[in-house]
C-alpha cells in the first residue's frame, strides 16, 4: 500500500557493513573483500564473488566455521596496486571497470571470466589504480 503520510524511513549512516567471514579464511585489514554467493566474505578469488570495498580491520577466520567471525567492510575509493603488460590500468581507462587479481590487486581484464569485478577506475597514479567500489 502506497504512504498516505509521512514515514520515518530507517537509514544507515556511512558506508560500511559487517559481513560474516567464510571458513578457513584471513581478511587483512586494508584488504579488497568480496562475499561468495553463499554470502560470506573472502578475498575475492572467483568470478561470482561481489567485491565490496576494503575490510577495515582484520578478521582470522582460519579454524572457524562461516559466520564464525564477522569483518566490517567499507565501500569508498581506494588505491590498490595495478597490473602490468596487456592488464594495466592507464588513465586511459578512468570510469571503465577492473577486476581484482587478489585482495590488493586489479587488473584491466576479467582474466577469462575469472576475476570479480572491482569496481570502476576513479583515477590512476604513480602508486596505484584508485577503485570505486560500489
Amino acid at each position: 500500500m502506497a504512504l498516505n503520510a509521512d514515514r520515518d524511513t530507517p537509514a544507515r549512516k556511512g558506508a560500511v557493513r559487517e559481513a560474516p567471514v567464510a571458513a578457513n579464511t584471513i581478511i587483512y585489514a586494508g584488504g579488497m573483500t568480496a562475499i561468495t554467493t553463499a554470502g560470506v566474505a573472502r578475498p575475492p578469488s572467483a568470478a561470482s564473488d561481489i567485491v565490496l570495498g576494503r575490510s577495515r580491520e582484520r578478521a582470522d577466520n582460519a579454524t572457524g566455521a562461516d559466520g564464525d567471525v564477522s569483518v566490517d567492510i567499507e565501500a569508498g575509493t581506494f588505491r590498490y596496486a595495478n597490473s602490468a603488460g596487456g592488464d594495466e590500468i592507464t588513465r586511459a581507462h578512468i570510469g571503465d571497470d577492473c577486476f581484482a587479481v587478489d585482495d590488493e590487486r586489479v587488473a584491466r581484464t576479467n582474466g577469462g571470466s575469472s576475476r570479480p569485478r572491482a569496481g570502476s577506475v576513479f583515477d590512476v597514479d604513480a602508486l596505484g589504480v584508485w577503485v570505486k567500489s560500489d
